[in-house]
Formats: C-alpha cells, structure tokens, sequence
C-alpha cells in the first residue's frame, strides 16, 4: 500500500538497476539459480496504483511505464529484466473502508488484477498453487498469485472469505494500518491484546481452505497469536527486522524465533523508513514540518510544497541501499534461519525505495551483494521462491488434511 507521507517524493525514484552493472560471472551464476527456482515476489500493489492513477487500465503495461505521470516501478520489460518468476499481485483497498462496500471494492481489485493476468498471456498466468507457480516458471512466464491485503476486506464474513479464495486468493493480511474488529494492527490502537476469538476462527478457517495467514501489517501480540492457532505455514508478504529499525511494521526477533516450528517465512521489503533509522528519522522530521506548514498555510497546497521543498533542500534525503536490504535478510537469517526468509518489494506501494531497487528490474542487485558476501546457490534459491513454495505447500497440504471439517459459520461480533 502506497505511503501517503512519501507521496510528495514520487519524483526521487532512486536509479535503475541498469545504471550499476553486475559482474558478468556474477549475472551468469544469478540467472542459473533463477532459471532453476523462480523469484517469487510477495507483494506488488500495481493493481491499485493503476485503479488510483489511471482508471484501472491495464493497457500499456509492456514497457516504458517509468515515464508516466506519476511513474510506475513495474512493467513487463522490468520484470523480466529483475529476472521475476513468479508475484503476489496485492488485492489492496483503503483499510478505512468496511462491510458491503470493502467486499464490493476487493472485488473489482480482484477483477482488475485478473483481467492484468489475461491481457498479457506471453508473460503471465494466474496460479493458484505452488505446483502451478512452477509449471508456469518452467514455461517462461511469470506466475501470477493474489494476496488480499487486510481482514477487513470480507466484511466480517466467513462466506466472502471463501468465495475469495475461489476466485483465486491465496493470502490474506489480517489487518493492514488500522485494527480491525478481531485483530490488532501494528500501527493502531490494540484492541483485543492480538486476536479476538474470532479472528482465531478466521485463520483457522483459511487453514481449512488452503489460504496462507499473511502477518505483515499486524502487532506482535497478533502475530504471535495467530502462529499458535495456524496448522500452517504462515508469511509476512512485505516486512524487515524490527531489532535493527524498531518500526512498528517491523517483526520482533521474538516473532521471528517462532517461524521454525510453525515453517512460515518473512519476506523482506524494499521500503526505506523499515530499513534505515536514519531515513526512517528524517522522514518523521519531513512529516512534521509538512504538518506545520498546513497548520500555518491551511488554505494554500502551493506555499506548503514550495516549504516542503526548501526544507529538503536544507536536509538532503537519507540514501538506503541494497546493503541495507541484505543486513536485515542476514538478521533474520540469523534469528529464523535460511529456510525462513523471501523477499516482497511493495514496489508500486511505496513512491521512493532503495537505491537500484527502485523498480521490477533491480533484483539482481541484491543477489549479488548477498553472493558478494558469500551466500550459497542452495541459500540463494531458498531466497528467491524456495521457502515461498514450501509455505504455499505447506498450506495446502493442511487443507488437504482438513478436507472434511465443516466450514466455518462463525460470525463477527
């Protein structure tokens, strides 16, 4: 989901990744691993950039979208240029919407993410499970999964719940900013000390579909609860370690000491305040002063972005770089283990990112700094899609176990 104290920055995207070689040998051994294991994506919100900025369009996607006002980081000459095998398109909408009209909107995000997959055959097929996302790799497309991103998008229902998932869902974030009616945000009031008794129904009743329990987004409490009560692998689709850049949507190295057991992964994000204190710090600075200008210029947008603007220019923007992604996948390397980490950009959710990995084609990068520091090809394909497949399989295996429970008819509160 797109950072609205970012949005007057959507014109600083950092460099294209074609701008910083890689050492031949080093793009040779990538693109090895890569053609073996596909790159799976946890999180792009292009969906919703093109329903916010272009009606939902979904034409003109081939190449050359940097140049549209406002730009996009995603198109199908980048994605095969960052050597993408596989996405989780997000099924975002805004978390302030509830009940009938959150169910209406999700539908039309599904419809527009659905109707992206059909309209560029050559280079997408929808999936909905991991034997799919490897067939489809196998043929040179890019396999294309849905993750709905908040639990307020069923409205309360268990019965939308379901007739998500068989329009092809396969992740649901429990919460996204705010708290919801049975689970709380890491970024909102808590309400119910993690999850409600019936946001343990909800994820007992996605383990009964076969839908993994995506925990980005949600307090600790929340996360940890819902670890207990999932028979499955669960994710985090866009998410870094709390323990190097205390964020609230950072996941606490208590969280992370529990993924082992329960198989899940976290897949790091590309989004600058979860990955620098110092961006992190002078992004809060921004935010203030953009706020204190409103509450002296309420009535003129133009003086409060001329001051915006000069105060950049008096405090230059913090670069985060691809290093700084690989320090918080070695972290959680080091608290979870190889087998728990992926990788979900937030790209087109976000207006400025990491230097080099501002777009779908800067994958590479990070793969070669994680080489440059002597990671193994079989650490590597864990990386790219292989924990990924595994919680997907995962997830799928426990619905297969729990193929003859009812479902659920629990009703929110």
């Amino acid at each position: 989901m797109r950072l609205p104290l970012l949005a007057a920055l959507a014109l600083s995207l950092a460099a294209p990744a074609f701008a910083q070689p890689i050492d031949p040998a080093v793009q040779k051994r990538i693109d090895r691993i890569l053609k073996r294991t596909p790159l799976i994506d946890g999180h792009n919100d292009l969906p919703w950039a093109l329903r916010e900025d272009f009606g939902s369009s979904v034409e003109d996607l081939e190449s050359g979208t940097a140049a549209r006002t406002p730009p996009l980081m995603t198109d199908f000459a980048r994605l095969r240029a960052g050597r993408v095998g596989g996405q989780f398109w997000s099924v975002y909408i805004t978390g302030t919407l509830v009940g009938d009209e959150a169910i209406r909107v999700t539908l039309e995000q599904i419809d527009t993410a659905r109707r992206l997959i059909a309209a560029y055959p050559r280079h997408l097929e929808l999936a909905t499970s991991a034997d799919d996302m490897v067939r489809i790799h196998r043929s040179g497309r890019i396999g294309s999964l849905l993750g709905i991103e908040g639990g307020r998008q069923i409205g309360g229902s268990m019965a939308a719940l379901r007739r998500f998932h068989d329009l092809g869902v396969r992740y649901m974030t429990l919460t996204h900013n705010q708290t919801t009616e049975w689970a709380d945000s890491g970024t909102d009031e808590n309400k119910h000390d993690g999850l409600s008794p019936f946001g343990v129904e909800i994820v007992r009743e996605m383990n009964r579909l076969g839908m993994l329990v995506d925990l980005s987004h949600v307090s600790a409490a929340t996360a940890a609860d819902a670890i207990a009560a999932s028979a499955a692998p669960v994710i985090f689709s866009h998410s870094n370690a709390h323990a190097l850049v205390p964020h609230p949507r950072n996941v606490p190295d208590t969280v992370l000491r529990l993924l082992p057991a329960n198989g899940g992964v976290i897949m790091a994000t590309f989004v600058p305040p979860f990955l620098s204190n110092d961006f992190r710090r002078w992004n809060s600075e921004r935010a203030a002063e953009e706020a204190r200008l409103k509450s002296l210029h309420p009535q003129s947008k133009a003086t409060v972005d001329a001051g915006v603007k000069s105060w950049e220019s008096s405090n230059p923007k913090p670069v985060v770089r691809v290093t700084d992604v690989a320090d918080h996948i070695e972290h959680i390397v080091r608290v979870a283990g190889h087998d728990h980490v992926g990788i979900g950009g937030d790209l087109d959710g976000i207006s400025v990112t990491v230097e080099g990995l501002g777009s779908a084609d800067g994958y590479p990068l990070l793969f070669a700094e994680l080489i440059r520091r002597g990671w193994t090809d079989s650490n590597l394909a864990k990386l790219a899609g292989g924990n990924i497949l595994r919680a997907l399989r995962g997830a799928e295996a426990t619905a297969r176990t729990l193929r003859d429970v009812k479902p659920s008819m629990a009703k929110q509160p």
